[in-house]
């Protein structure tokens, strides 16, 4: 018998909210980085979630969340002239990494809120389970 079907629910979303946290964390870190291993300026990480059926037996089945896959952003950096910059062209422009700051601070909010609430869904029902064991003392 299954107790708390919820934080089977809520895990699933805290793992992909806590991946989501990772990769705007990168994204911050690496917002001027204008070299990277595959050569050029970094490129901002998006994730996708998608929904996964969580099968229970004796129950009605129940969705979750989870990573659908991580994908680079095709939009183009912004062009900034900076002839003293090393990564700079034969005309003085060096091409920026296409993260804005803002919208990666806006996800940051996001994704910690929704992290919050997962978490305090995975508290509640740990509670829940508790209480209903005490109904039998």
């Amino acid at each position: 018998m299954d107790l708390i079907p919820g934080i089977q629910v809520t895990s699933g979303a805290l793992a992909a909210q806590r991946m989501r946290l990772d990769i705007v964390a990168q994204n911050i870190a690496n917002a001027q980085t204008t070299r990277t291993a595959e050569g050029g300026p970094y490129k901002r990480q998006i994730v996708s979630f998608e929904t996964e059926l969580v099968k229970r037996t004796g129950g009605a089945s129940l969705t979750t969340v989870r990573i659908g896959g991580v994908q680079n952003d095709k939009s183009p950096g912004q062009q900034v002239y900076n002839p003293q910059h090393p990564d700079a062209g034969p005309d003085g422009l060096v091409t920026m990494p296409n993260v804005n700051l803002a919208y990666e601070m806006v996800d940051l909010i996001t994704a910690s809120r929704a992290y919050e609430a997962n978490l305090s869904v995975a508290k509640n029902s740990r509670n829940l389970a508790l209480k209903t064991l005490e109904i039998g003392k």
